[in-house]
């Protein structure tokens, strides 16, 4: 397919009788799904074009060129109904409204960097593409022969959709994420005492651990296996932007905004939160919000928290509330922060996810009252009720 394509077989010096063989062999080889139809499609005209000009013109195959463009055309409209479900007309698209104190970051350059990160790392090459049309003879075991190789991630809808189609958090600088506190990261490191069920930030001075709060001494050793070191660089993407008149002057301007995620980053039992002051405005009575660890996340050496936002929930202050019902636009919204929970994976001691990296996923779905799962059989048995 891929010669057929890509060369002038005019100027090959292909007679037209080799030509439409060519073709025609081509479009018997695809395989039997409608996705491949289009081409198959193309190559079906192309062929039927030919064919008069070869010395083996038949009106009865002519026929039967035109009767298998008819009917891969009508298997393609088929397929295409069922595949690309209309908009349904005069509803509007749900909004949902952000406050982030790093909006062109998060809202616009973020969601740009995760799309290339995603198609870079699973683009097919043309060869592989090109073979994903073809069904081929039976199946043999053959795993070292990349020739015949078609189970590629970047293949699978499903599998690409949950990538590239999908709202990502990342940050614009490295996050490391160590039982050790050897080799921290150059903007600023955290401690976290973190387990199950309790978790309590540190200090460390003078050689000592101690707490975060009130400086208080406590008895731990730097190899404590329920220590966690967190720690970021600078930030490394070139077109982000942020301005804290509030840092200190002689901060170098590459870490003021990790080391503010870093101060904000505080943690729950076992997980790490990173706190992007990334503030998500809903309806709560037609969707929540799905929040996950990205797809490709344990490749790092980590794991995120999942968390599904129903509504507002009853843990900060009144004047939260307050604030919150302040504007005409927020009447009626809930509204909750995407927060980053990560956890080492086991028998990992050190995870470090680069700059621009997907972290953590964020997936509108209907709120669980806005849908019913339905038996099929009762679905056709209220049909034929009321058809009768």
């Amino acid at each position: 397919m891929a010669f057929i394509k890509e060369q002038d077989l005019d100027q090959l010096g292909l007679l037209p009788e080799e030509q439409f063989s060519l073709i025609l062999a081509t479009t018997q080889a695809f395989a039997a799904e409608p996705k491949r139809h289009p081409l198959k499609l193309e190559l079906l005209q192309k062929a039927r074009h030919l064919l008069p000009k070869t010395r083996f013109y038949d009106p009865e195959l002519a026929r039967q060129l035109d009767q298998d463009i008819q009917k891969t055309t009508a298997e393609l409209a088929i397929y295409n109904e069922v595949m690309r479900a209309p908009r349904t007309q005069g509803v509007d698209r749900h909004r949902l409204i952000v406050e982030t104190d790093a909006p062109e970051y998060f809202l616009d350059i973020a969601q740009k960097r995760a799309g290339a990160y995603y198609q870079n790392k699973y683009r097919l090459t043309k060869e592989a593409k090109t073979a994903q049309h073809f069904g081929g003879p039976a199946r043999k075991f053959d795993p070292d022969n990349a020739n015949i190789q078609k189970e590629f991630p970047g293949a699978c809808a499903p599998f690409m959709n949950a990538r590239t189609q999908a709202f990502h958090m990342m940050l614009p600088f490295d996050l490391k994420l160590s039982r050790k506190p050897d080799d921290p990261l150059e903007a600023g490191v955290r401690i976290f005492y973190s387990k199950p069920g309790y978790s309590f930030p540190l200090r460390y001075e003078l050689g000592k651990l101690c707490s975060y709060h009130d400086g208080q001494v406590l008895d731990l050793a730097l190899d404590d296996p329920h220590l966690i070191f967190v720690s970021v660089s600078g930030v490394k993407e070139p077109e982000f932007r942020y301005s804290n008149s509030t840092s200190a002057t002689d901060v170098p301007p590459e870490f003021v905004y990790p080391q503010t995620m870093l101060e904000r980053a505080g943690s729950l039992g076992p997980f790490i939160q990173i706190t992007c002051g990334f503030k998500i405005w809903f309806d709560a009575s037609i969707v929540s919000v799905l929040i996950q660890g990205a797809p490709d996340l344990h490749e790092y050496g980590l794991h995120g928290g999942s968390g599904l936002m129903t509504r507002s929930y009853a843990s900060d202050k009144v004047e939260t509330y307050a604030e919150s019902l302040s504007q005409p636009w927020q009447e009626g919204l809930s509204f909750n922060f995407v927060n980053l929970h990560l956890q080492l994976n086991p028998g990992v001691e050190t995870a470090m996810v680069p700059y621009n990296t997907p972290i953590f996923t964020v997936y509108p779905v209907l709120n669980r009252q806005s849908y019913k799962i339905e038996d099929r059989r009762q679905t056709e048995e209220l049909r034929e009720s009321s058809s009768q």
